[in-house]
């Protein structure tokens, strides 16, 4: 379903289509070159300048190959059709071939507009499917983009259209910078309380590096029972019946996703101890080995895959789970003191074995217990800013359809 009230013309016909430069052996090896963009830069509405690679461009064909802002950007291969709109931050940038520029020959169209209706035509109303080339590697020619049907209303409509998307995903922008603000807070909280502690101690030199004079080093191993989870061994439930597990694609640093839980079939009384309780610390033995987050839930009726651990504190040991979550973050990705603690098989993985004897920092429990609430604090942050986007992209995914089908027009929404 589409806006009956708006009028549909050929894309080719509203924009100049124009095509990007091919990297070539002497385009890599030549001089005076100019950064590029591919199609790994642009994204929905957005243009990623994170990464951006450099080509020698003959002066006869730049101001062709170069982009200006307000140009439209559209994928030809990857995800066809994504498309953006470049801002000119950055003042020489030209593209490469896998991309086309639209830039608009006339002088009643808003180029952001068209980028909103492509997300929406190719992401949710399906009215493009089939529209790219059939070859091995599907593609978007040219020809086939000029000759898309898509909506032309006012000029005025358009723009009131993008604005008002454009405002969502401005403050979905918002979030996505505090969450990483804050994310990068707890890297250096971390770094810091791992390396000096909470108490004002002299420090000293561990196998681990530096840490507070009364903190003590232990094997894991000595302080948490370490017990891998279950095979599936072709037991994968296709549907909702059978026990709930996580694997390691549910294990993040420092939290658990329960959004994609899969299930197996399997007899409760086999799964033995492996149920899951509050508390328990799982860690990836493979994947990104080590990577660990705490088992919050009351929910029972879990249990885990053979691709974790789970650690359980020691009967009479003194040490907090959520602080052992840390330090592993710590001491995988910042220290880098585990590196090479994975066997050495065709798929890194960590076994239990090799798992039980990294040695971790063990400070008084209630020093422990300080540290994870300051930690905690900033998760709290991270979450709210995660949560909050989570909505925002909600909302920008049900007015994009809506706007684009007509349900609503622009001139009934209040986004003050």
């Amino acid at each position: 379903m589409t806006n009956p009230n708006w009028t549909w013309q050929p894309l080719g016909e509203l924009f100049e289509i124009g095509a990007g430069k091919t990297m070539s052996a002497a385009a890599r090896a030549g001089t005076d070159k100019v950064p590029f963009l591919r199609t790994s830069n642009v994204l929905w509405d957005d243009i990623d300048l994170t990464e951006v690679d450099e080509m020698s461009i003959p002066p006869s064909e730049l101001a062709d190959k170069s982009l200006k802002a307000g140009d439209l950007l559209v994928c030809e291969g990857g995800e066809i059709g994504r498309a953006a709109v470049w801002d000119g931050r950055v003042p020489m940038m030209a593209f490469q071939n896998h991309l086309h520029r639209l830039r608009p020959i006339r002088g009643d169209v808003e180029p952001r507009f068209y980028v909103y209706f492509l997300q929406s035509a190719f992401t949710q109303l399906g009215i493009f499917e089939g529209a790219g080339n059939k070859t091995t590697i599907p593609n978007l020619s040219r020809n086939r983009l000029a000759s898309l049907e898509v909506p032309h209303p006012s000029v005025a409509e358009q723009r009131e259209i993008a604005r008002a998307l454009a405002k969502v995903r401005e403050a979905i922008r918002v979030h996505d910078k505090a969450a990483a603000t804050a994310q990068e807070l707890k890297r250096a909280a971390m770094r810091e309380l791992f390396t000096r502690g909470l108490r004002g101690e002299p420090q000293k030199e561990t196998e681990i590096g530096p840490a507070p004079e009364s903190w003590q080093i232990k094997a894991i191993g000595h302080v948490f029972e370490i017990v891998q989870g279950l095979s599936l061994k072709g037991n994968l439930s296709g549907g909702s019946d059978g026990v709930p597990f996580l694997r390691t694609s549910n294990v993040y640093w420092g939290r658990i996703d329960l959004k994609n839980v899969s299930r197996m079939h399997v007899a409760p009384e086999l799964i033995g101890d492996r149920w899951l309780r509050l508390g328990d610390l799982l860690v990836c033995e493979g994947g990104e080995i080590g990577r660990a987050a705490v088992w919050e839930s009351k929910e029972p009726g879990y249990t885990y895959q053979n691709h974790l651990h789970r650690l359980r504190p020691l009967i009479g040991g003194s040490i907090e789970p959520k602080f052992a979550a840390a330090w592993l973050e710590v001491g995988f990705c910042h220290r880098k003191v585990y590196e090479g603690a994975g066997n050495k098989t065709t798929i890194p993985n960590l076994s239990r074995a090799r798992l039980a004897e990294l040695p971790m920092p063990v400070p008084a429990i209630d020093e422990q217990r300080d540290i994870v609430a300051i930690l905690d604090a900033i998760d709290r942050k991270i979450e709210l800013h995660r949560k909050k986007r989570t909505v925002l992209e909600e909302l920008f995914k049900a007015l994009l359809h809506k706007l684009m089908t007509g349900e609503i027009r622009v001139d009934e929404l209040d986004l003050s």
